[in-house]
């Protein structure tokens, strides 16, 4: 029997043990309600603090600039509608392989009377900054771009944006959620005015996230009640999962450089060994400006639920694209972008490393792919036969 193995950490990642660790004391023991006032309610306020102190620290920014959230998801959600929120009938610009955090969002304001522009990317997932200069309006609020695409794993050009956004007085939302942790999310460095985390996919807890928001920043409330995080964000701090994502982000920016090298040498060892196995796989994303951690593929004449499917049989854990869209029928909307045919991108293989994996674990894969390749392909044919 072989041993099973996880190759699939863009769609989330194992807590961390010195993680789970952080995080018990505030499970039971520290119960208070960071809002009260009382002995037990000032000792979880202090632990929220130095939550937001530590996750400032490695962002590069105000403790009063961290917004938590319970994810990447309400994070993207609360940057594009609270900016266009705040200014009614304005101009957003994205692009056309962002997250459905944001694509939906987008298309929720268009509802409303709101017009957003799409960009286009080239044949590796990248969108042209001169299109971003070329996109922009007077009446433009916001540009929202993702740091790493999670399917493709492509790195995007934010610098560049950046400087034609603040040039041209826009604002830039980052969705860092794919790329937090492996590289450097300083918002000064990057030049970001929001950005948006999540913890689980950094060995954090699934539930915990944040959104960063530039003092003097113009961004209406996504949620309504209590004056939590300054009035920025109501609700009840998840206590347990912040002081998880601000220990998992300190974890990750400490261990960047150790885990990204074990990272690389994995990813390349699966995109040499695929490419070996089977030499009709194409690989989707920048061959160079793509995370460390991520190999992708389609595969022409490939099922990928049945891809999928086989390679669990074998102990392998993989995916074809964004676990959140996993069991639709319709192919990626990256890979759509990129200029692929829908029946190519029907046969996508996603394979993310964490730092766990071992080269062992790439020799295994390598091993059973060449009995799942000839039997989706098997299923494929009989499919087309019946």
């Amino acid at each position: 029997m072989t041993n099973e193995i996880y190759f699939d950490h863009a769609a989330t990642t194992p807590l961390d043990p010195r993680v789970r660790a952080a995080i018990e004391p505030y499970l039971d023991v520290v119960y208070g309600n960071p809002s009260s006032v009382y002995r037990l309610a000032r000792t979880a306020r202090a632990a929220l603090d130095t939550a937001r102190d530590k996750v400032a620290e490695v962002l590069g920014a105000r403790s009063a600039e961290i917004v938590f959230t319970s994810g990447g998801t309400e994070s993207d959600n609360a940057a594009i509608k609270g900016v266009a929120f705040s200014r009614p009938g304005s101009h957003i610009i994205t692009t056309q392989i962002e997250h459905h955090a944001v694509l939906h969002s987008a298309q929720f304001i268009e509802r409303l009377g709101y017009a957003v522009t799409y960009l286009p990317v080239d044949r590796h997932g990248t969108v042209d900054p001169e299109d971003v200069a070329r996109a922009i309006r007077p009446e433009t609020s916001l540009i929202s771009v993702m740091h790493a695409n999670n399917e493709i794993g492509t790195i995007q050009p934010i610098g560049e944006i950046a400087r034609i956004a603040r040039a041209r007085k826009v604002l830039l939302h980052v969705d860092a959620v794919q790329s937090a942790g492996a590289l450097n999310v300083d918002v000064d460095a990057l030049g970001v005015d929001l950005l948006s985390i999540s913890g689980h996919k950094l060995y954090g807890p699934k539930g915990s996230g944040l959104l960063y928001v530039r003092r003097g920043t113009v961004c209406w409330p996504f949620l309504h009640g209590g004056g939590q995080e300054r009035g920025r964000r109501a609700g009840t701090e998840n206590l347990a999962a912040i002081v998880g994502l601000a220990e998992a982000l300190q974890l990750a920016q400490r261990e960047r450089s150790e885990r990204n090298g074990i990272a690389r040498s994995l990813r390349d060892a699966l995109i040499r060994g695929v490419r070996q196995v089977w030499p009709a796989a194409q690989l989707t994303g920048h061959p160079e400006h793509r995370l460390p951690n991520h190999a992708s593929f389609v595969l022409p004449g490939v099922d990928g639920e049945s891809l999928l499917l086989a390679l669990d049989q074998r102990g392998i854990m993989a995916s074809s694209g964004s676990a959140c869209t996993s069991g639709s029928l319709e192919p990626s909307h990256v890979l759509l972008a990129l200029g692929l045919p829908t029946d190519l991108c029907r046969g996508s293989l996603r394979l993310t490393v964490g730092h766990h994996n071992v080269a062992a674990d790439v020799e295994q894969f390598l091993a059973v792919l060449p009995e799942v390749r000839d039997r989706v392909t098997g299923l494929v044919t009989e499919s087309r036969l019946d």
